[in-house]
C-alpha cells in the first residue's frame, strides 16, 4: 500500500521480454526514488468468436484467466525470483490493456512500459503504446526489449 506522499509507478506487462525490461527498468527506478511499483497484467476475456472455429478448441474464461495470471506470475518471478521485494504489488486486471493503464496512470508517478524496438519519432508503436502516450496521466517511460539488462546506455524513451 502505497504510504501517503510515496510515488507509485505502473508498469504494464504481458509476458513478453519487452515487458520483462520494462519491469526490471522500473523496479531499479522504484528504488531509486523509494515507490512503490505496482505491476499490471491487463486481461480481456475473448467476447467473439469465428463462427467457423472448433468449439471444442475454445478456452474457458476460466483457462484464459488461469493463463493470464500464469503470466503474470511468470514475469514477476523472471524478474524477482521466488519472492517480489516489499512494495511490489500485482494486479490482474478486466479489460483492454490501454484502457486499463490509462485508468492505473491516474495518480501516478510514472508508467513504465515495453516495447519490442526502441521508439522514436516516426516509428510506428503498437496500439497499448500509442494510446498511452495519448492518454497516460503521468509520465510515460517506454523501454526496449533490446535493454536486456539494466546498463546505463539502455534505449529509453520518455513523453
Amino acid at each position: 500500500m502505497t504510504q501517503p506522499g510515496q510515488q507509485r509507478i505502473i508498469v504494464g506487462v504481458d509476458g513478453s521480454a519487452a515487458a520483462l525490461a520494462a519491469l526490471q527498468w522500473a523496479a531499479a527506478e522504484a528504488r531509486l526514488r523509494g515507490a512503490e511499483l505496482h505491476v499490471v497484467y491487463a486481461w480481456e476475456p475473448v467476447t467473439y468468436r469465428a463462427p467457423y472455429a472448433v468449439p471444442r478448441d475454445w478456452p474457458t474464461d476460466e483457462q484464459e484467466r488461469r493463463q493470464a495470471l500464469d503470466d503474470l506470475a511468470a514475469v514477476v518471478h523472471a524478474a524477482f525470483g521466488s519472492q517480489a521485494p516489499a512494495g511490489v504489488t500485482q494486479e490482474l486486471a478486466v479489460g483492454a490493456a490501454e484502457r486499463v493503464l490509462i485508468e492505473r496512470s491516474l495518480g501516478a508517478g510514472l508508467l513504465v512500459l515495453g516495447a519490442v524496438a526502441p521508439q522514436s519519432p516516426g516509428q510506428p508503436a503498437g496500439p497499448v503504446i500509442r494510446a498511452c502516450m495519448r492518454s497516460a496521466r503521468c509520465p510515460l517511460v517506454i523501454i526496449s526489449s533490446a535493454v536486456g539488462s539494466l546498463r546505463a546506455d539502455a534505449p529509453v524513451a520518455a513523453f
